[in-house]
């Protein structure tokens, strides 16, 4: 009886995050610099939700609504977000560790050079995603919706994108391991060099198969 072969490709490490009891946080406490931990935030519509420089360590946001977000060099621990609505936000250089954001609307995502290890996107809808730079660990994107995903330059392993669609995907000088794009969708990909670390199915290998051709220069014809 022939062994089963088994899977080469790592899945992401997402630890889950639990709170205990949280207090109840206020909009005041959402602001630069904070220092914030064990705090629930609910139901809040604000114009700029601005924590640049702070640390958010086992918090939940739900329903959080601002037109605009600077998150420059925010700290993220052990923290949940449902239902986070932001046209524009400003994440750059930031450090996320176990977060968790469920049903979110984001438009344009600005998170370059930034860190995360063990975050999770479930059922989102991200515009624009900038993550040229930045160094992930340990990544999921599940039911979610992007339009266009930036990983110029970006060092990713363990990353999966499961019953996910993204319209543009750009993978130039990214250096990749275990990325798993066999659950996406993808419409369209810039940097082929940079699917080395890629792990594709059968299916998408025949929908990139004209783009590896037209790249290497190789002529296709029929008999």
């Amino acid at each position: 009886m022939a062994k089963s072969r088994r899977a080469s490709t790592q899945a992401p490490h997402l630890d889950p995050v639990h709170h205990g009891t949280l207090r109840p946080g206020t909009p005041d406490l959402l602001v630069d610099d904070a220092d914030l931990e064990g705090l629930a935030f609910t139901d809040l519509d604000v114009p700029l939700l601005s924590l640049g420089g702070a640390s958010l360590d086992g918090c939940a946001l739900s329903g959080v609504v601002a037109a605009e977000a600077d998150w420059r060099s925010t700290q993220l621990r052990e923290t949940t977000f449902e239902r986070l609505n932001v046209p524009v936000m400003r994440a750059p250089r930031g450090v996320w560790r176990d977060v968790v954001l469920t049903g979110a609307r984001l438009g344009s995502v600005e998170a370059y050079e930034t860190s995360w290890q063990s975050v999770h996107f479930v059922g989102c809808k991200l515009s624009f995603v900038n993550l040229r730079g930045a160094e992930l660990l340990d990544v999921a994107f599940t039911d979610c919706v992007v339009e266009e995903l930036d990983l110029l330059s970006t060092s990713a392993r363990r990353v999966a994108f499961r019953g996910t669609r993204i319209g543009r995907l750009n993978l130039q000088q990214a250096r990749l391991e275990h990325v798993d794009l066999r659950g996406c969708e993808l419409e369209e990909l810039d940097g082929l060099d940079g699917l080395r670390g890629v792990t594709v199915s059968p299916a998408q290998l025949d929908l990139l198969a004209p783009l590896l051709a037209r790249d290497k220069g190789l002529k296709v014809e029929g008999d």
